[in-house]
């Protein structure tokens, strides 16, 4: 698959997508919204992708929507989607996100600049957050007299609690770093020029795990938070336990202790 709005690219089972709209911040028009959906859908059935990175070319991590550009989620008839996809009640922008919220693996941000708005969105659908010094974070939405979209009212209270989500939500204000990573929006900072070895190297170490333990533990904790009770969480795990001990990697994890030397996981 060739793409003219991204950059996807695999080197041992982690894969790195880049939005590639530099000078455009990585905002998000029709082709980059559908490109991203479309290369996910398919890292999603890849069983040789472990983890995914996504992360934006330039100075920004994305800027939202690209309002030269502007795409209605409610519109249907959209150039470059699918009747599947017509009969979506999220086109474009939420069926991108959808894609993420899907996505079995891991899947980490590197947020290497801005991520406002839609960029935002983004972000937070992404179960892991990796930002440089120089990223900054921005619910932009109700400056345009608009409402968080893209499951940014989900996510944002879920990381931040509700309070503080409302709050960046009504002002629109900026966050920087270290204020991101302080309030739970990131999981840590890094200097610039260490992001992407830092994001690769948490993204490797995922890659290199018991796959299945690593993929169920993602499925359970969202699931944990829906949950109604603990009694039906705890059903949940029950579930994913039994597939586990099928695993070749619980044996060599077992046998790894006995023989008391670090485990070699295959992923099955």
């Amino acid at each position: 698959m060739t793409f003219q709005s991204i950059i996807v690219e695999v080197e041992e089972e982690v894969a790195t997508l880049t939005l590639n709209r530099p000078d455009k911040l990585n905002a998000l028009n029709p082709s980059l919204l559908q490109e991203t959906a479309a290369a996910i859908r398919e890292m999603n059935d890849d069983d040789k992708i472990k983890s995914l990175i996504i992360t934006g070319n330039g100075r920004a991590f994305c800027s939202g929507a690209d309002l030269s550009e502007p795409v209605s989620a409610a519109d249907v008839n959209q150039k470059g989607i699918n009747r599947r996809e017509r009969l979506s009640p999220f086109v474009s922008y939420g069926w991108m996100i959808r894609q993420i919220d899907e996505f079995s693996k891991p899947v980490i941000a590197a947020v290497n600049g801005i991520a406002v708005g839609g960029g935002l969105a983004l972000a937070l659908a992404c179960d892991i957050r990796i930002a440089s010094e120089n990223a900054r974070f921005a619910s932009i939405f109700v400056r345009r007299g608009l409402v968080a979209d893209c499951g940014t009212t989900f996510y944002l209270p879920r990381l931040v609690g509700a309070a503080k989500a409302l709050e960046l939500m009504w002002t629109g204000d900026f966050v920087d770093a270290t204020e991101a990573e302080r309030i739970g929006l990131v999981n840590r900072v890094v200097p610039a020029e260490n992001l992407l070895k830092t994001t690769g190297e948490f993204a490797l170490r995922m890659a290199r795990g018991p796959s299945i333990s690593i993929e169920l533990h993602k499925r359970l904790t969202y699931e944990g938070l829906r949950a109604e009770s603990v009694q039906t969480q705890m059903a949940n795990e029950d579930y994913a336990r039994y597939v586990c001990r099928q695993t070749d990697d619980v044996k060599e994890g077992i046998n790894s202790f006995l023989e008391k030397r670090e485990p070699i996981f295959k992923g099955r």
